[in-house]
C-alpha cells in the first residue's frame, strides 16, 4: 500500500511533465490521429470569440474591427504584448495588452539557433500554424534581412529560425501567450491581414527610458535599438522629445 501512495503520485507527475513539457513529442502522432485543421477552419471557430472579446474595445479607440492597420507590440522586461490598431490614416490607438506567459533567454538580441533568446527588432508575420504543438501559432519572419547583414558579417551561419508566437504557457525563444490569448491575436492577425500587420519586439518600453545596450551585446545593438525606438515612435504617436518620458 505505501509503495502505490508513492508510485501513482509519481505517475501522475510524470504524466503532467511530459503533456506539458514534451507536446513537440507527442503532438505530432495525436495530430495524424485527430487529423490536421486548416487556418480556414481555426478562423471559424475561433472568429466569433475574437469579435466578441475585442469589437468593443476598437470600437472605444474609434478603429475598425478588424482594423486597416495592427501592430504587436512586446516587451522582454515585463512580459506584456500590446495591441495597436490603426484606420485608413495609420493614426494608432492602444486597444488593449496581453500578458506574455513564457519567454526564454536575457535582455539583448538573439545570436544564434539555440541560444533561447527572444529575438528583438521589427518584424511581420510569415505564416500562421493551425496544427502548432503549442495549440496554434504565428510565426515571426527572424531572421529578418537587418538580422541577417550583421550574421554574415560576423560569420555567424545559424542566427537561428523558427521563431513563433503561439499558445501554452512555456517557450524557448518565442513568445508563449497562453491559449484564449493566440486565438484572439491569431484571428484578429488574419483578419487584418499579414501584410498590414508589424510586430515590435523591444527589451524594454522606449516610452519610459531609452533602451540601454546590455553588457556583451554586439555595437550594432545601439543601432538596433534606435530603430526600434524609432518605430515606437511613428506607431504611438509620441513626440520624439517627449519619447522616455510617459508618466
Amino acid at each position: 500500500m505505501k509503495k502505490r501512495f508513492i508510485v501513482y503520485p509519481l505517475i501522475i507527475l510524470v504524466t503532467f511533465l511530459f503533456y506539458q513539457y514534451g507536446r513537440s513529442l507527442w503532438y505530432p502522432v495525436a495530430i495524424k490521429f485527430m487529423g490536421k485543421r486548416t487556418v480556414e477552419e481555426v478562423i471559424s471557430q475561433y472568429s466569433d470569440k475574437t469579435r466578441n472579446n475585442l469589437s468593443a474595445l476598437f470600437e472605444k479607440t474609434g478603429i475598425a474591427y478588424p482594423p486597416k492597420h495592427l501592430a504587436l507590440i512586446a516587451f522582454k522586461d515585463t512580459a506584456v504584448l500590446e495591441v495597436w490598431g490603426a484606420n485608413e490614416d495609420k493614426k494608432y490607438k492602444k486597444i488593449t495588452e496581453y500578458p506574455v506567459l513564457a519567454a526564454s533567454g536575457e535582455l539583448g538580441p538573439k545570436l544564434l539557433e539555440g541560444d533561447r533568446q527572444v529575438p528583438e527588432g521589427i518584424y511581420k508575420i510569415s505564416g500562421f500554424n493551425p496544427n502548432s504543438s503549442y495549440h496554434i501559432s504565428m510565426k515571426v519572419n527572424y531572421p529578418n534581412d537587418f538580422d541577417l547583414k550583421h550574421a554574415k558579417a560576423e560569420g555567424r551561419d545559424s542566427p537561428g529560425s523558427n521563431i513563433f508566437i503561439h499558445g501554452r504557457d512555456v517557450s524557448i525563444g518565442c513568445l508563449a501567450m497562453g491559449d484564449p490569448a493566440i486565438e484572439d491575436l491569431f484571428t484578429l492577425v488574419y483578419e487584418t491581414g499579414r501584410n498590414h500587420t508589424q510586430v515590435v519586439i523591444s527589451p524594454s518600453n522606449p516610452g519610459l527610458a531609452k533602451l540601454l545596450v546590455p553588457e556583451g551585446a554586439p555595437v550594432w545593438t545601439k543601432d538596433l535599438y534606435n530603430k526600434i525606438e524609432s518605430k515606437y515612435r511613428i506607431i504611438t504617436g509620441i513626440d520624439k522629445q517627449k519619447l522616455h518620458q510617459i508618466p
